[in-house]
């Protein structure tokens, strides 16, 4: 049997740590304001905000003139907090995401330091910083990230307690956090679950850690009412409100997201329905590149279960049930089970030194970075090619090689309506960090794997910040259409959408109607239809392709161009057959 030794002697500060998250703040923050918010998510959760700094209403989120009953509004108030302080929504509306992932780096180096021994703080987080899904969610303004942020402070809290405890102001710290991330999103419950290993582990291992005294059952019952407190973040305010005004909708909208949106969601999901063995596949790619040294992990993390490790058997357990509850809903993504990756981390940690100074593990992961340097080179190269950025006068047997295996460049800009000059940017970026990563592939030599593999990580997704998301900004956001359409209709022109997309609504440079977003696209179309007649002059209609009408005389109706992997069109109210109903489907 192993239980938790003394908490270790040395500075709470780790300078490792220290320099990570610093390393953290640059690479994700060097990404704030370079681009418009993008799909998925994004610009739905911003749209949301803005409407609560310009109206006042923080309450219930809207998506235009419907209320939007999908997700909590917590993470839209801290998107609209952020652009109350900053006055910059494009660069307020990633601060969220940004400060989860540094909270999050932290609370992980924090918990190895303290279940294991300071000098593994930074080995933890760095590991987390490495995996490919951290990155991923850091630069993304979903809830993704601010929920972690609060599932490990949780877990942090929770696990101070039963492994180093007792601890009862942590205790109720976690279970608050779980409150508040249940209010976030509705799995933020998730880390009491480590109340079901710690109790295997108690009877398994009778000697484990500390005895609950006779007088603390008062304690252990108080978890309940700060769990609830976390919830009343946003329940308690909105019960406040359906007593205050009772309104048909407001019950709708409290119904749709308390009862549809979430148990019906999980027992029943009606999209993202994915096999049993979905996460699996999941990690094998979005945990990259430590899922890697998996071949060594279990083996001996297996050998720390059987000798009775109480961290071990908490961190993996609590890991194992997360996974085990999304695996049971048909309803799959793989950011469900990223709440479980710090845990992991902290869980590797105390075995990453060791591991990385061996042959075999330093090996596939020296050949995982000289890999990906190699693919990104080739992407580059081979797209500039295509394009005709490469001149082709040396080597021009070469250049047509590269052009033909680059083609993958051509299909791309054309289905997102890329400029060339967003192409080339995007292929050079390309191009670049794949040098950049064969040199510190080189680098990574004679025992400087730990630190080659955050230095990749922070040059990818600068590359991303500054580079491809750039580049790649007037197509994803809606921008470059929206300008489009302004320009077409002239300043003295009014535009509608139906059938629309979120990042159109929030990229509007002028007055914009629309007639619902969730509304069938027929009643959109009858609204539309009495909009134009009204102002037949000046008034425009904006609309993807598979949504025209029947109403609608395509050869009067002006193609404006692609954007979310759509054609849109502008329709004016000349292009409407006279005598035809809308609303008769589409033509």
């Amino acid at each position: 049997m192993t239980t938790p030794p003394p908490a270790a002697a040395g500075h709470r500060w780790n300078s490792g740590l220290a320099l990570l998250l610093l390393l953290a703040a640059l690479v994700f923050g060097a990404a704030l304001g370079q681009r418009a918010p993008a799909p998925a998510d994004e610009p739905r959760f911003v749209l949301a905000a803005k409407h609560m700094v310009e109206s006042g209403d923080w309450l219930v989120p809207m998506r235009g003139s419907e209320r939007y009953a999908e997700k909590p509004p917590v993470f839209m108030w801290l998107v609209a907090a952020s652009a109350v302080a900053v006055r910059d929504l494009n660069l307020a509306f990633l601060l969220p995401s940004l400060l989860g992932a540094l909270a999050t780096l932290w609370l992980t180096g924090d918990l190895a330091r303290r279940l294991w021994r300071p000098g593994l703080a930074p080995w933890a987080a760095g590991a987390l910083f490495a995996s490919l899904q951290f990155g991923l969610q850091a630069g993304r303004a979903q809830i993704d990230m601010v929920l972690v942020a609060l599932t490990t402070l949780s877990l942090w809290g929770l696990l101070r307690h039963l492994l180093r405890g007792p601890d009862w102001r942590a205790a109720w710290l976690g279970a608050f956090a779980a409150g508040v991330g249940t209010v976030t999103k509705g799995v933020g419950f998730l880390p009491l679950l480590v109340l079901l290993p710690w109790l295997a582990a108690r009877w398994r291992l009778p000697a484990m850690g500390w005895r609950a005294a006779p007088g603390d059952g008062w304690r252990w019952a108080a978890l309940l009412p700060a769990f609830l407190a976390g919830t009343a973040v946003w329940l308690g305010p909105l019960g406040l409100e359906l007593l205050r005004d009772p309104s048909p909708d407001l019950r709708a909208y409290a119904a749709e997201l308390l009862l549809r949106q979430t148990g019906e969601r999980y027992a029943n999901a009606w999209h993202h329905v994915q096999p049993p063995w979905y996460y699996l596949q999941s990690m094998a790619t979005m945990w990259l590149p430590g899922v890697l040294l998996a071949p060594w992990l279990l083996p001996a993390w297996r050998r720390r279960l059987r000798r009775g490790d109480a961290r071990l058997w908490l961190l993996l357990g609590w890991a194992l049930l997360v996974l085990l509850f999304f695996s049971a809903s048909p309803g799959k993504r793989e950011v469900y089970i990223f709440p479980v990756l710090p845990a992991l981390c902290v869980a590797a940690a105390p075995l990453l030194p060791a591991l990385l100074r061996r042959h075999g593990p330093a090996r596939v992961l020296r050949a995982w970075l000289w890999l990906l340097a190699a693919l990104l080179v080739l992407a580059g190269a081979s797209g500039l090619a295509a394009t005709g950025a490469l001149d082709g006068t040396a080597g021009t047997g070469v250049i047509e090689r590269l052009a033909g295996a680059g083609r993958w460049a051509l299909r791309l800009a054309a289905e997102r309506a890329l400029a060339p000059g967003e192409v080339r940017q995007a292929l050079a970026t390309l191009l670049a960090l794949g040098l950049g990563l064969l040199a510190v592939a080189a680098w990574s030599r004679r025992g400087r794997l730990h630190l080659a593999l955050p230095t990749a990580t922070a040059l990818v997704w600068l590359a991303m910040g500054l580079g491809i998301g750039p580049a790649l900004d007037r197509s994803s956001s809606g921008r470059g259409l929206m300008e489009d359409a302004a320009a077409r209709v002239g300043a003295d022109g009014e535009l509608a959408l139906v059938a629309w997309r979120e990042q159109f609504l929030l990229q509007a440079l002028g007055p914009l109607v629309e007639f619902g977003f969730k509304r069938p696209v027929e009643a959109q179309w009858r609204d539309a239809a009495e909009w134009l007649a009204a102002a037949p002059s000046t008034r425009w209609v904006l609309v993807p392709a598979p949504a025209l009408d029947g109403c609608v005389d395509r050869a009067q109706a002006l193609p404006l161009g692609r954007a979310s992997r759509l054609d849109w069109w502008l329709v004016p109210a000349s292009a409407m057959r006279p005598g035809c109903e809308p609303g008769t489907g589409a033509g």
